[in-house]
């Protein structure tokens, strides 16, 4: 039990930390930033839902106003800006990781991983967050979704990094990715 909170904890932690590294703004409102990866290698390493607990750990402390998203924002400076689709798929997308690598028990841990992380980290980002970006910069879904094909080449290299990771973390500490059997 102590070590599960624990886990959790260290990914609501890593989460906050790549906040903290550069971001690069390229679409209205909506900047690529490392916290995507934080969710999810949070979803492929603690499972589905140790992975969703830590990630709404992340945001609970968004929403107490602690300044822990890219840029020093928190839950409330986001709120209606069109990066608040993103930010509550966060809890989604690991949960959906962590089930897609808990399933795919047939393949390589490191491409079951980085195929989770693109059907959770990727997938279940874009179907939440396109969706809110297009209403709150009262755009298309077409256009919004075409806008958001720059995010796809990063977002995918942090898939094959949450797949590597994942199976180095499993190579040197057997036991610590929880998402397999």
């Amino acid at each position: 039990m102590e070590r599960n909170i624990a886990y959790i904890a260290l990914f609501a932690a890593l989460i906050s930390v790549l906040g903290f590294l550069p971001r690069i703004d390229l679409i209205a409102g909506v900047p690529i930033t490392f916290q995507s990866l934080g969710v999810m290698l949070a979803g492929a390493v603690l499972g589905a839902r140790k992975g969703a607990m830590a990630v709404l750990l992340f945001v609970a402390l968004l929403a107490l106003g602690l300044p822990l998203l890219s840029g020093g924002a928190n839950l409330w400076s986001v709120l209606y800006t069109p990066r608040i689709g993103y930010v509550l798929a966060f809890p989604v997308a690991a949960f959906v990781t962590g089930w897609l690598t808990e399933r795919l028990t047939m393949l390589p841990l490191a491409l079951a991983a980085g195929l989770a992380a693109v059907g959770g980290g990727m997938a279940a980002l874009y179907a939440i967050g396109i969706p809110v970006a297009a209403w709150l910069n009262d755009l298309t879904l077409s256009e919004t979704a075409t806008g958001a094909l720059a995010f796809v080449p990063g977002d995918l290299v942090k898939a094959v990094v949450t797949g590597l990771v994942t199976a180095q973390l499993a190579r040197m500490r057997p036991g610590v990715v929880m998402s397999r059997p």
